[in-house]
């Protein structure tokens, strides 16, 4: 069963965010080499400080597992954290780029 408190909510930012992209703000990002590049890096830093941080082993975050998907990769980290990672720095930049020709005509 999908954990309701912490899975379903980091399923629904990713749709949100997605959907938003794809039909109201199209900035046109999820095309751009450059955006992909970017959840590379993030995906690089945010590895070793979440498998840190929620590692079984000596966890200095603990999730109710009720509350989760139960699945953790890599270096047990539960794998929501990387679907809210992905909602938040996507849903930045779109706004960042949706800001941009705004941003433009004030100068």
């Amino acid at each position: 069963m999908i954990g309701l408190g912490y899975t379903l909510p980091a399923l629904l930012a990713v749709v949100v965010v997605v959907l938003l992209e794809l039909f109201v703000l199209r900035t046109g990002l999820f095309r751009r080499l450059a955006y992909w590049i970017s959840m590379v890096i993030v995906l690089g830093f945010q590895i070793p400080v979440d498998g840190w941080l929620t590692k079984l082993s000596a966890p200095i975050v603990i999730y109710n597992e009720d509350h989760t998907s139960g699945i953790r990769f890599p270096w047990n980290i539960p794998v929501e954290d990387f679907l809210f990672g992905f909602a938040l720095v996507t849903a930045v930049l779109l706004l960042w780029e949706r800001a941009k020709p705004a941003a433009k005509d004030q100068q």
